[in-house]
């Protein structure tokens, strides 16, 4: 959620607070904030101790001037029913499960209130409303923008907390689909390299490595499995002539995660431009990346489901295309 800074509160350690790390002092001494809340507010810089930014394992000193300076939270926006179309792959009393398109937002957002899959869902069941939270309901995972493919949607609370645990304890199995610059070697491996923020460019992810002076590990667990579908040659010669698809599973869910491990690999979705080259050739317009499988337990009966949702025809075009240029 976006915010604005909006004062700083400073407090001064006491001798029970001395021996404490800093994040589980501040939840104790904050109990209107949540834990992870305040851990966040240390990784975008908000708490210092005498002036310099800390880490949540940050060991405090009697003594020690904390300041927390604390983000306001703009008022979330005004959330209406849209008669977009939805494709629908499965409905039940207690989900949906969406084919959605690439150029559609996932939920509301300041400065993008309207045309998401939020609206659409909200005018095809207005009930979701409030489901989960206000900002985003029913919502239990999300894609990018440009990111085609299955997302679920919670139609009430019990369904929603039901299927955030089942992503969090990463018993649903997410399977992508794209099409990578050159040939990734092994084709067949698992990539497992922690995520975080650019240290530079904050709009985006990186792989980080660890902390250069003290050597903390820096960034979030993300392992992604893949392997090659196949591979297509096209203009010998060329920049960019030889591309392969791959099958992608993901087990964790960080921000970006596919797109950034391919290109730390060297081998960079197709389209992407924050990532990857910012010209193709190839008739694109966007990123090659469809979430195309989705298997998880369905909240009522636990029953295991999968859902498939093929590739769209703007994708399926430049596998065709690849295919009639390949020798």
């Amino acid at each position: 959620m976006a915010s604005e800074d909006a004062g700083t509160q400073v407090f001064t350690v006491d001798a029970a607070g001395d021996g404490r790390r800093v994040d589980r002092w501040l939840t104790a001494g904050m109990p209107d904030h949540s834990r992870s809340e305040i851990q966040r507010w240390i990784k975008e810089g908000r708490i210092t101790v005498a002036g310099v930014p800390v880490r949540a394992s940050t060991v405090l000193v009697a003594g020690d001037v904390v300041s927390v300076t604390r983000p306001t939270v703009r008022p979330a926006p005004t959330l209406t029913a849209q008669p977009i179309p939805l494709d629908i792959i499965y409905e039940d009393a207690d989900l949906l499960v969406i084919n959605k398109p690439a150029g559609m937002v996932v939920h509301p957002a300041p400065g993008h209130t309207d045309d998401t899959l939020v609206n659409a869902v909200l005018h095809h069941c207005p009930d979701i409303a409030g489901v989960g939270g206000e900002v985003r309901p029913g919502i239990v995972h999300r894609l990018d923008k440009e990111t085609s493919g299955l997302i679920v949607v919670a139609k009430h609370d019990r369904a929603h907390r039901n299927l955030q645990a089942q992503w969090k304890t990463r018993t649903v199995a997410k399977t992508y689909l794209a099409l990578v610059e050159g040939r990734p070697e092994p084709p067949a491996g698992r990539i497992i390299a922690p995520i975080g923020r650019h240290p530079t460019d904050r709009k985006r992810q990186a792989v980080l490595t660890p902390d250069p002076v003290t050597g903390a590990a820096r960034g979030r667990e993300a392992v992604t499995d893949y392997h090659t579908v196949a591979t297509f040659h096209s203009e010998p010669g060329a920049r960019g002539s030889t591309y392969s698809l791959m099958e992608v599973v993901i087990h964790t869910g960080r921000t970006h995660q596919i797109r950034v491990h391919f290109a730390w690999r060297h081998h960079p979705v197709v389209g992407d431009t924050v990532y990857g080259y910012r010209r193709v050739r190839l008739p694109l317009t966007r990123q090659f990346l469809h979430a195309y499988k989705l298997r998880f337990a369905l909240p009522s009966t636990g029953e295991e489901r999968e859902f498939v949702a093929p590739l769209p025809d703007d994708l399926q075009h430049v596998l065709d295309t690849l295919e009639q240029e390949s020798p």
